[in-house]
C-alpha cells in the first residue's frame, strides 16, 4: 500500500480531496500530528486557514469512510515550544519531512520552497502547483457600475451602497437573506485565489478579523468572537479622477505645484478624500518627482510607477525607516489615526520629505485639533502649511497657516502677546480662527468678523459718549471688548477725566459699568519736557522744573502712550505703585525703557 503525508499548505487550499476522488492518492494517508496542532492553533486564534484545513481532514475522511481506495491514520510527536517559536524559519515544515522519511512516503505540498528542500533531501515529492485562474471571483457578482461598497452578514439580506460621492443610497441587493454557508463559500475562494493572485494580499489577520486586498476590493471579514455573527464587506472605488478634474484654482495650483510640502486631505468618511489623495500622487508623478504611499491596507489606486509600503513586520514605524532611506520627494500617508501615525507624518516632514496625508475630520479646522496634542503646536505650521477639506468628492475648503507672534483678537494689552497661529482662507486670506496657548491649554478660537460693529457694543459705545462729551466735546470712544472700551480725548481734557489719583474716571467706570482706557485724541505728543523719576513709600515720582505746576502732561513709554496728569503745586506727579499704571512704570523701569513726557 502506498503512503502519502500531506503537509499544512494542501490542506488548506483544500486539493487533497480532489486527488483522492480523482484516484491520484491511494493507500495510506499519514497525517502529522504536527500538522493537527497547526491547524488548530490556527483555528483557535480564529483564523479562516485553521478552519479551512480542519474542514478538509474531515472531508477526507468521510470520503474514506464511503468506499474510497484510502486509509487515514495519525503519527509523529507534537512539537515543543522551542520548535512553535521557530515555525517561521521553517522547523516544523522539517518535522512534517522527517515524518515521510521515517514512513518511507511521499510528501504532498503546495508549498514550493517545501518541495525544493524535500527533493534535496531525497524525499519523493508530490508537488500540487495551483492554476491561477483569471475568471472573476464570485463576490464581483454584487456588484454592478455604480456600487461602492457590499455589505453581508449571514442570515440578513445583503446590501449595497450605491451612487457617487455626496449621492450614495443603501440598497437591498436581493430579496433573500444569505447564508453563512454563502459567505464562507466567498471566503474560500478570496483567500484560495490570494496565495496566487499578483495583486492581492492579506493586510490583517488576526482573532475573528481579517482585512484582504484583493485587486482594488478591500475585503474585511468578521466572524465569532469578534463580532455576533459571519460578516463580510467589501469595498471599491467606483471613480478614479485626475487634479483637473476638480477644477481647482489657478492659486492652489500654483501652491500645490511649489510650495506645498505638508498638506492634509481631510473630511467625513465617504467623501472622497483617497480618491483626491490618488490624483495628487500622479500630480506630483506627472512633474518628475519620486512619490511613495505608505498605506494599510493598501487601496489607492496609483500607477505602478508609485510603490504602495505597507507595515514593515507589522510596524509602520519601520516602514517610515526604509522610506528615509528610499529619500522619495513626496509621501501619501493614507490614513492618519492613531498618535502614532500623527507622530511618524511629523517626524517625515521635519526630515524633508513632502507628505499628504489623509485624516477623518467632520470639518477642516478638526483635522488640525487632532494634531494638537500629538506633536508640539509650536512644529504644527512647520509639519502642515495646506489644509483641504472635501465633502460629496468637491473641495469645499482650503486653509493656510502661519505662525505670528501678537496679541490675540479680542485682547488689547500689549503684554498678552504670544506666539499664535493664523488659520487663514487660502483663497481670500481671510484669518477664521487663532490657535494660541492659553493658561495650560490650547486654545483653537473663530475669529469673528470685526469689519461692522455688533449692535450691542454700538449701543454701549452712545451711551458711553454721553458721559464722555461732557468733557470733551469732539472725544472719541472704541469698544474693544465686552469689559473695555477705550476713549480717546483732547490732550489737555486727559487729566480732567482721570481726576484726583483717577477718581473721576473710576466714578465713571463704576456708572457704565465698563473698564476705561483714556488716550489722547490727537497724534502730536506736544513739547517734551525734561523729567526726574523717583520713589518715595508707596508711589513713583515724576518731578519737573518749577514752570511745569499746574499743567498736563503725557507720559509715554517709548512711544506707547501711557497716562495723562496735572503736574502738583511740588511740581511732582505721584503714581501709586499699586496701580495698572505704576506697575507699567516700574516695568519700564526695570526694562530700561525711555519714559518721556510731553506737554
Amino acid at each position: 500500500m502506498k503512503k502519502w503525508v500531506p503537509d499544512t499548505s494542501v490542506l488548506i487550499n483544500g486539493k487533497l480531496t480532489n486527488l483522492v476522488e480523482t484516484g491520484q492518492v491511494e493507500g495510506e494517508i499519514i497525517v502529522p500530528v504536527t500538522v493537527i496542532d497547526e491547524l488548530q492553533a490556527q483555528a483557535s486564534r480564529g483564523r479562516d486557514i485553521g478552519f479551512q484545513g480542519l474542514e478538509e481532514l474531515k472531508r477526507v475522511r468521510v470520503l474514506g469512510e464511503s468506499g474510497k481506495k484510502i486509509k487515514l491514520a495519525y503519527t509523529g510527536r507534537r512539537p515543543t515550544m522551542e520548535e512553535i517559536m521557530m515555525a517561521k524559519k521553517g522547523r516544523l515544515d522539517a518535522l512534517i519531512r522527517d515524518v515521510a522519511k521515517e514512513n518511507a512516503a511521499t510528501l504532498i505540498t503546495a508549498d514550493y520552497v517545501q518541495a525544493l528542500v524535500a527533493e534535496a533531501e531525497g524525499v519523493p515529492v508530490l508537488y500540487i502547483q495551483q492554476a491561477r485562474s483569471t475568471a472573476p471571483i464570485k463576490l464581483e457578482d454584487f456588484f454592478d457600475e455604480t456600487t461602492s461598497s457590499v455589505h453581508l452578514k449571514a442570515d440578513v439580506i445583503p446590501m449595497a451602497k450605491k451612487g457617487k460621492p455626496g449621492e450614495v443610497k443603501l440598497v437591498r441587493i436581493r430579496d433573500r437573506p444569505i447564508t453563512e454557508e454563502e459567505i464562507e463559500a466567498l471566503i474560500k475562494e478570496i483567500l484560495d485565489r490570494v496565495r496566487h493572485e499578483k495583486n492581492a494580499f492579506i493586510e490583517m489577520g488576526s482573532a475573528g478579523a481579517m482585512v484582504v486586498q484583493f485587486d482594488k476590493y478591500r475585503i474585511a471579514i468578521a466572524r465569532r468572537p469578534f463580532s455576533d455573527g459571519l460578516e463580510l464587506t467589501a469595498v471599491r472605488p467606483i471613480t478614479k479622477l485626475v487634479i483637473s478634474d476638480y477644477k481647482l484654482s489657478e492659486k492652489l495650483m500654483e501652491r500645490l505645484n511649489r510650495r506645498a510640502e505638508g498638506v492634509i486631505i481631510c473630511g467625513p468618511p465617504g467623501s472622497g478624500k483617497s480618491t483626491f489623495a490618488a490624483s495628487m500622487a500622479e500630480f506630483y508623478l506627472s512633474l518628475d518627482k519620486i512619490v511613495k504611499t505608505i498605506e494599510n491596507p493598501r487601496d489607492l489606486q496609483v500607477p505602478p510607477e508609485i510603490t504602495q509600503y505597507g507595515p514593515l513586520d507589522g510596524s509602520l514605524e519601520k516602514t517610515a525607516d526604509i522610506l528615509l532611506l528610499v529619500r522619495p520627494d513626496y509621501t501619501v500617508y493614507d490614513e492618519i489615526r492613531k498618535t502614532r501615525d500623527f507622530e511618524l507624518f511629523a517626524d517625515m516632514r521635519m526630515a524633508g520629505i513632502g507628505m499628504i496625508g489623509v485624516v477623518h475630520a467632520a470639518d477642516a479646522i478638526d483635522s488640525i485639533q487632532r494634531f494638537i496634542g500629538r506633536i508640539e503646536m509650536g512644529m504644527i505650521t512647520s509639519v502642515i502649511d495646506t489644509i483641504i477639506f472635501l465633502k460629496n468628492g468637491q473641495v469645499q475648503k482650503v486653509y493656510e497657516l502661519e505662525m505670528l507672534v501678537r496679541v490675540p483678537t479680542g485682547m488689547t494689552e500689549a503684554d498678552l502677546a504670544r506666539p499664535l497661529i493664523e488659520v487663514r482662507d487660502f483663497e481670500t486670506g481671510k484669518c477664521e480662527y487663532e490657535i494660541y496657548t492659553y493658561g495650560e491649554e490650547n486654545v483653537v478660537l473663530p475669529v469673528s468678523d470685526t469689519s461692522k460693529e455688533q449692535p450691542v457694543r454700538k449701543l454701549a459705545r452712545e451711551r458711553i459718549m454721553q458721559e464722555i462729551r461732557k468733557f470733551d466735546p469732539n472725544a472719541e470712544a472704541e469698544v474693544v471688548s465686552d469689559n473695555k472700551v477705550i476713549v480717546r480725548v483732547d490732550n489737555e481734557m486727559i487729566p480732567h477725566i482721570i481726576g484726583k489719583e483717577g477718581k473721576t474716571v473710576m466714578e465713571l467706570e463704576k456708572k457704565l459699568g465698563i473698564s476705561i482706557d483714556i488716550e489722547p485724541l490727537a497724534k502730536s505728543l506736544g513739547r517734551l519736557v525734561s523729567h526726574t523719576i523717583s520713589e518715595s513709600g508707596a508711589y513713583i515720582n515724576i518731578g519737573f522744573d518749577t514752570r511745569m505746576s499746574g499743567k498736563a502732561v503725557s507720559v509715554y513709554i517709548d512711544d506707547e502712550f501711557l497716562f495723562s496728569a496735572t503736574v502738583g503745586s511740588k511740581d511732582v506727579i505721584k503714581v501709586s505703585k499699586d496701580s495698572d499704571t505704576g506697575s507699567s512704570l516700574m516695568r519700564a523701569v526695570v526694562n530700561r525703557k525711555k519714559i518721556k513726557c510731553y506737554a
